[in-house]
């Protein structure tokens, strides 16, 4: 009975590392769309996020499930709890990648980012996927050494939406405030993006030692 329950367990991780895939995809295509100003990509990109409400719902449904009828005690029970609050993480990222969607759907037939920001948030992007894609093979293998790796891609996500401000701030700004305001829109996304995946991979962590991360100073 217990091979049964570990099984379960197994596949909440499963689950939770199937919705990070999710996640990643949604922050890609999303970053398309705005950068191309594809509208349909961009429609997809809302579509598709669907799928992701779907999949916490069932997880959390095993979730429940497994604490009703198993009581987990333990190392079981930190699973079941983590899992819970990962797999809202999980759609809150995919709910951003909807933002970005969002903004670049609404300012078709142009592009929402300048040209001059536009390597600057290119980078934003490429971190954020980044971060998606390593929370994925975290999840999936309970990958400690790795988690603690992306407090520090963390840290260049934090400057590069300090950079956005710097840029939108400038007395040479020539964008004016519509483009200022998507700007400030998009780096908040694309950072809170990140602090949701150092945040997952934080609970991975403590699943697996039972152990908080303790933060570093930066």
């Amino acid at each position: 009975m217990r091979d049964v329950f570990h099984d379960q367990l197994d596949s909440l991780f499963d689950d939770l590392a199937t919705m990070a895939g999710l996640a990643r995809v949604s922050v890609a295509e999303a970053t398309k769309a705005l950068l191309t100003g594809d509208v349909a990509v961009a429609e997809q990109v809302i579509s598709d996020d669907a799928t992701l409400d779907r999949l916490r719902e069932g997880i959390e449904e095993q979730a429940f499930s497994l604490l009703s009828l198993q009581a987990p005690v333990a190392g079981d029970l930190r699973i079941v709890v983590a899992a819970l609050r990962m797999v809202a993480e999980l759609e809150r990222m995919g709910d951003l990648s909807v933002h970005v969607a969002k903004i670049a759907r609404l300012r078709v037939p142009d592009l929402a980012v300048p040209g001059p920001v536009r390597p600057l948030l290119e980078r934003m992007a490429k971190v954020a996927e980044t971060m998606t894609a390593q929370v994925q093979r975290i999840i999936a293998e309970r990958d400690v050494s790795s988690a603690a790796d992306l407090a520090l891609i963390d840290d260049e996500m934090d400057q590069l939406r300090r950079a956005t401000f710097s840029a939108m701030l400038n007395d040479d700004w020539p964008h004016g405030v519509e483009a200022a305001v998507d700007l400030a829109l998009l780096g908040r996304y694309y950072e809170r993006i990140a602090d949701h995946a150092v945040s997952v991979a934080n609970r991975v962590v403590f699943v697996v030692t039972g152990e908080h991360p303790v933060a570093v100073p930066r």
